[in-house]
């Protein structure tokens, strides 16, 4: 059972609520030393405030440091310090603000009588009814006792602050809230945990179910999971509002399609921060997911590709200068599509001018490659430096990509799967020389193969996986030497040395 520590600047700050013997000054607390205890303890840091090297700082500070779970932790209260931090996890929050103000007319009048609104949550609780959902997902991912959340309007009603608060804030309204949810709160830490198998380590699959095309299907990911329960890894499926409760795992395994600017990023930031072992981990994702950055990198490195141009949003004159001189068709690319997403090939000059117009709308840089026409792609799996399955990607029928969406409907073209040792050797030796710059995770490199020509056409962190299509060679075993890379790197992370 959890021993519970609440922990206050003043004890007359406590006076409101009822009388708790596990109730302790921050003085009290801090001057106990370091000593260990039998049972794991649960600190609840309710000084006033937070601020760099004042009491309650230090609370959570020490309390991590004497192995005591603590609320907030240091992390939560630097990550509510700066703006720019928590200014990252936003987006999500003000989309479901947004579906909030379109849901309920009464959160829709306070906004508009108020113009700005300010909220106070308590353990992920709120007064305000319309806004309960918002409030939990911002104690998942701020676990701080008191927040004080403020909106505003701009374009749209946005949030515009979080900040952290304390029990000399509360309004009485505000008290009553607060009694009730940490006493919620202190009834989950004192509940007998379920007993179940016991695992070594603890892995989570980051997962979109609502996704039209993931890396991986309902099949891989069960796959996945039997596979890491062989190896003594206790594997759990979260979504994105399991932001609040990454630290709790060992490791992370990202089965949606990343992005730099959405919640697949932050996610692997976190969960690097924290010491998980992470696929794929967001360096990885930085370099795949911009194919300007990643051209850049391997023509640097002398990998070789598609002959490749820039075009610069600011630079027209070079636009129609460059349009003019080059042979067609060509392929233009948007710099972050994903699964043939922007990426169209022109036929003219006049074609390229007009759709980099288009392009510029969403970004500055855009590509432009030479248009190399094969029957099949190439796709090698990368793991930890060493090929881990082949595959042929065929194009769609009477189309040049291996994916179509002209129809409206996703077509894609037939795939063959392969061991390694039959894919021609320098294929094998390009994806790795590609994959050697990003990092030593999991990576998918498509190629083409033209005579004795071989070029990288790029380089995909998180590649897919599905079942009957990735594994139809390995078989189970791809999705066990999988686990088996997250096993060593937790056992190596364990033993405090380099994976």
């Amino acid at each position: 059972m959890t021993k519970l520590m609440i922990i206050v600047d003043r004890k007359e700050d406590w006076q409101a609520f009822y009388p708790a013997e596990q109730l302790l000054s921050a003085h009290e607390y801090l001057a106990q030393g370091s000593r260990k205890s039998r049972t794991p303890v649960q600190i609840i840091n309710l000084c006033r405030h937070y601020r760099y090297l004042s009491y309650g700082y230090y609370t959570s500070l020490l309390a991590e440091a004497r192995g005591h779970k603590v609320i907030p932790s240091i992390q939560t209260i630097n990550d509510l310090g700066r703006k720019s931090i928590y200014g990252l996890s936003m987006k999500d929050l003000n989309l479901t603000l947004g579906k909030l103000v379109s849901k309920h007319s009464s959160l829709r009048e306070q906004l508009e009588a108020d113009q700005r609104l300010k909220v106070t949550i308590c353990f992920g609780q709120t007064l305000f009814a319309p806004l309960q959902d918002l409030a939990r997902q911002l104690f998942e991912q701020f676990p701080c006792p008191i927040l004080h959340l403020t909106f505003r309007k701009g374009d749209a009603w946005e949030i515009e602050t979080v900040k952290a608060g304390g029990l000399n804030q509360l309004q009485e309204a505000e008290e009553d809230l607060f009694a009730s949810a940490i006493d919620a709160f202190s009834r989950k830490l004192w509940r007998k945990p379920v007993a179940r198998k016991k695992y070594r380590y603890d892995l989570a699959i980051l997962v979109d179910r609502e996704e039209q095309q993931p890396p991986s299907d309902a099949l891989a990911i069960k796959r996945f999971i039997r596979a890491g329960r062989q190896l003594g890894i206790d594997v759990s499926l979260i979504g994105k509002k399991d932001f609040g409760h990454l630290a709790e795992y060992d490791g992370l395994f990202i089965r949606e399609t990343t992005s730099i600017s959405n919640h697949t990023y932050r996610f692997a930031k976190k969960a690097e921060r924290e010491g998980l072992v992470v696929f794929d981990d967001p360096t990885s994702i930085m370099r795949c997911c911009n194919k300007v950055f990643l051209s850049d990198l391997l023509a640097t490195n002398g990998v070789e590709m598609p002959e490749t141009h820039l075009l610069y949003k600011d630079d027209r004159k070079e636009l129609k200068a460059l349009a003019q001189s080059l042979s067609y068709p060509r392929v233009m690319k948007i710099p972050d599509g994903a699964f043939s997403k922007g990426v169209v090939k022109v036929n003219s000059a006049e074609e390229l001018i007009s759709q980099a117009e288009t392009y510029f709308k969403q970004s500055a840089i855009v590509l432009v490659q030479e248009f190399m026409y094969t029957e099949y792609d190439w796709r090698i799996g990368i793991l930890n430096n060493k090929p881990l399955y082949a595959c042929k990607y065929m194009m769609t029928r009477g189309h040049w990509q291996i994916y179509n969406y002209s129809s409206g409907d996703t077509e894609s073209g037939d795939f063959e799967t392969l061991p390694i040792h039959e894919v021609p050797a320098k294929v094998v030796k390009t994806a790795l020389k590609a994959t050697k710059m990003i990092g030593d995770g999991l990576y998918g490199v498509d190629l083409k193969q033209s005579g004795d020509r071989v070029v990288v056409i790029e380089v995909n962190d998180n590649p897919s996986i599905d079942s009957g299509v990735e594994d139809l060679y390995l078989k189970d075993s791809l999705y066990r030497m999988i686990m088996e890379e997250f096993l060593r790197r937790m056992e190596r992370r364990r033993l405090g040395i380099g994976h």
